[in-house]
């Protein structure tokens, strides 16, 4: 009889990329209250000298952390921590998703809790935030089309639908959350799929739009559909590669 096989294990504190690892050191000092709420964060320059990264990294990293809810830019003026969401003693340390296992039980809480919130979006959203939507998908397939980062505005997409609810709690969630829901973050999820980072990315956009689409119309039942499929594609690409 054959030894069961171990799912892949990834490396542990080690970010995929030099962003993600600065994401993680500037989120933990907020959330840990080195840096506070109202704190302003260290010029460009100042992290590129402390963490030995570009100022590409730097700025990616702070749309992240932009887009996660942990600061605020004032153009001209600088970056602000905020006060994380909802509390600070529930949230998932990107560390901690070490194997595909791991990335496949955050894909099932993701399942329940998003379905339910693009439903209540398609019901809820205001043209603003629909607009937003727009932005941010737009972003992506920039960001697609001139392999640029398509985490941020993929995490603001799923983001914005959980503000949409009019329910804070799933915004406040999927804020302490952060950008580590998106699988590819911590594991190559297009080597999973057996296909190209483009080609598994724009199917990524495509799912996106599908779910976009019926929040417009204001289709509820549609919006959870899309939704739901789109993470349950995600979710089978692993099982299957397990």
């Amino acid at each position: 009889m054959n030894a069961p096989v171990e799912p892949p294990v990834l490396p542990r504190r080690r970010p995929r990329n030099l962003a993600q690892g600065l994401v993680e050191s500037i989120g933990q000092r907020i959330r840990g209250g080195q840096i506070r709420p109202g704190d302003k964060l260290p010029t460009e320059a100042e992290i590129m000298r402390e963490f030995g990264v570009s100022r590409t990294v730097v700025r990616e990293a702070l749309s992240r952390l932009q887009a996660s809810g942990l600061v605020e830019t004032h153009h001209g003026v600088g970056t602000y921590a905020l006060e994380p969401s909802g509390g600070g003693d529930f949230r998932v340390d990107p560390a901690d998703i070490a194997t595909v296992r791991d990335v496949l039980v955050l894909l099932e809480l993701r399942i329940c809790l998003e379905s339910e919130a693009a439903s209540l979006a398609a019901l809820r959203r205001s043209d603003a935030q629909l607009q937003e939507m727009r932005r941010a998908l737009d972003a992506f397939k920039g960001a697609l089309d001139g392999g640029g980062d398509t985490v941020t505005p993929d995490f603001q997409f799923h983001l914005l639908i959980a503000q949409a609810t009019d329910n804070r709690y799933f915004a406040d969630l999927m804020s302490h959350l952060g950008a580590a829901i998106i699988p590819r973050t911590r594991i190559n999820s297009a080597k999973f799929a057996h296909e190209d980072r483009a080609a598994y990315l724009a199917r990524v956009n495509l799912e996106h739009e599908d779910i976009y689409n019926a929040v417009l119309r204001q289709d509820a039942e549609g919006a959870r559909a899309a939704m739901r499929t789109h993470l349950s594609n995600s979710r089978e690409r692993l099982r299957r590669a397990q």
